[in-house]
């Protein structure tokens, strides 16, 4: 039956500690791309939002100029009406059948006038529409123009550093497989818990490197002797000494 190796607190500190350098030089690609990926994206959803509004608007005036092609129709109906009428009115028998075309002619005037309303205040409707989709066009050519930067910048960051990029993934990866399992599942959740990433840090000027806080001399000297796991009581990080940071290199 094979044995497993059992590793000392030493060599759990050193492959702890070398997963953080690794990470850390992964951290500083990220803070490289700053905020552009989130950018990118936000423009992306903005733009896209905006041909949605776009497409709405033109939708919309394409409705309203439809119902001004109907009322312009009305009118045309109307107007030959009256036209009919007019003849009518020449060939009337008495009184009661020239009033009773009178006011069918009255009454297409009337929808001729309210046609004409209608179309009117359609027209102004489009003129305002037209207004909206033309600053809508503008902020996405602005949008546009902004986006194709911001790629153009993450682009050339990528460019530059992917080939790194990928190899300290690759190197994270086969790093995590030799840090003692518990000790990698607080390693990541610590890092989890500090925006700057760091879970392992050295102890600078009688300090947790993470916090800042004093680390008491009886306390330095147990985390230079590697024989236990120590964690700062302030932040949860876990120290190492510089003598041990010195000697783990990626």
């Amino acid at each position: 039956m094979a044995t497993v190796k059992e590793y000392s607190v030493e060599e759990k500190l050193a492959s702890v500690l070398r997963l953080q350098k690794i990470d850390s030089k992964l951290d500083g690609i990220q803070v490289l791309k700053g905020e552009l990926p989130m950018e990118v994206k936000d423009l992306e959803d903005e733009i896209e939002g905006l041909n949605t509004r776009q497409s709405h608007i033109e939708n919309e005036m394409k409705g309203i100029q439809d119902f001004v092609a109907s009322k312009k129709n009305a009118i045309k109906e109307a107007e030959a009406l009256i036209k009919k009428y007019e003849k009518q009115q020449d060939n009337v028998k008495n009184n009661r059948e020239f009033e009773a075309i009178t006011k069918e002619m009255e009454m297409q005037a009337l929808e001729i006038k309210l046609a004409e309303k209608h179309i009117k205040d359609a027209n102004e409707e489009i003129k305002e529409k037209s207004r909206v989709l033309e600053m809508a066009k503008k902020a996405v050519a602005d949008k546009e123009a902004n986006l194709k930067h911001k790629k153009g910048e993450l682009e050339k960051i990528i460019g530059e550093t992917d080939k790194e990029e990928k190899a300290f993934y690759k190197e994270s990866e086969e790093a995590k497989s030799k840090v003692d399992p518990r000790l990698l599942q607080a390693y990541e959740k610590i890092r989890k818990n500090y925006r700057n990433g760091l879970a392992v840090v050295t102890v600078e000027r009688d300090s947790c490197g993470g916090c800042f806080n004093a680390i008491p001399p009886q306390r330095q000297a147990e985390i230079r002797q590697h024989k236990k796991i120590i964690v700062c009581e302030h932040c949860g990080r876990i120290l190492v000494d510089n003598d041990l940071e010195a000697t783990v290199t990626i």
